[in-house]
C-alpha cells in the first residue's frame, strides 16, 4: 500500500458500503475505522478536540495504542458489524457543531496515524487536504438496498424503506450543512461503484485495481 494512503468510504444504507471497507481494510492490512468506532472515540472517552490533543501530548504513542484497542487491523474471519460494546448512549449535552468539531479532529488523527480505511463521518471532505486521499461512494438501487437492510435488521419491506429515507435524509442534512456539498455528486469522489451485480468481494478488487492503476 502506498506510504500514507487514506481511504475513504462514502455509502448509502445497505449497499454494503460498510463490509466493503472492512474487507478492503483486511486486504490492505491497515486500519478500520467506521462511525460506530469515531462515536466510540468521542462519547465514551470525551474526547473534545482539546482533550484529543492534550493526551496526544502527554503520551506520544497513546493514540497508536488506542486505535490498537478500538479499530484493529480487521482479520478475515472478524469481517462482522461493530462490537455493540464499543457502542456509547448519546449524550444530549453535545451539540452537532461540537460532535462534528471532536470527530473531524478525531478523523485527522486518525488519518496522521497512517495508511487507513476510513468509512463515512464526512471523511472525504475533513480530510480533504490530505496529500495522498482516495475517496470512494458506494451505492446500489432502492430496491437492493431496501432487500438488504430487510434482511439484516429483520424488518418488512416498508419498514426497511422508512428507515433508509430516514437515514438517507439524515446523511444528506449532515453533508450539506457542514461541508456545502451535496454527498451524491460524483465530483466528491475518485470512484463510484454500484452493488446491484456485483458482491463486496469483487467491488473490493475494483477498488484495489483502481489503486494500482492510479
Amino acid at each position: 500500500m502506498e506510504q500514507g494512503l487514506i481511504i475513504t468510504i462514502s455509502r448509502e444504507l445497505g449497499s454494503g458500503g460498510r463490509t466493503v471497507g472492512r474487507m478492503l481494510a483486511e486486504k490492505l492490512g491497515v486500519h478500520y475505522s467506521d462511525k460506530d468506532l469515531i462515536k466510540a472515540l468521542r462519547e465514551r472517552f470525551n474526547l473534545t478536540t482539546s482533550a484529543l490533543e492534550e493526551l496526544k501530548g502527554e503520551k506520544k504513542n497513546w493514540f497508536s495504542r488506542f486505535l490498537q484497542l478500538v479499530a484493529p487491523v480487521p482479520k478475515a474471519d472478524q469481517l462482522i458489524e461493530v462490537d455493540s460494546k464499543y457502542i456509547q448512549e448519546f449524550r444530549p449535552d453535545v451539540t452537532s457543531d461540537e460532535i462534528y468539531k471532536a470527530e473531524s479532529e478525531i478523523l485527522q488523527a486518525i488519518a496522521d496515524e497512517g495508511p487507513c480505511v476510513i468509512a463515512g463521518r464526512s471523511a472525504f471532505f475533513v480530510l480533504k487536504n490530505h496529500p495522498n486521499k482516495v475517496d470512494i461512494f458506494i451505492t446500489a438501487s432502492r430496491d437492493y438496498r431496501i432487500a438488504r437492510v430487510s434482511k439484516k435488521q429483520n424488518l418488512t419491506p416498508e419498514q426497511a424503506a422508512s428507515v433508509i429515507d430516514s437515514v438517507d435524509k439524515a446523511r444528506e442534512n449532515y453533508i450539506s450543512h457542514y461541508t456545502g456539498l451535496n454527498r451524491y455528486d460524483a465530483r466528491n469522489y475518485n470512484l463510484c461503484i454500484c452493488m446491484d451485480k456485483i458482491t463486496e468481494e469483487e467491488a473490493v478488487e475494483i477498488i484495489l485495481a483502481y489503486l494500482r492503476k492510479r
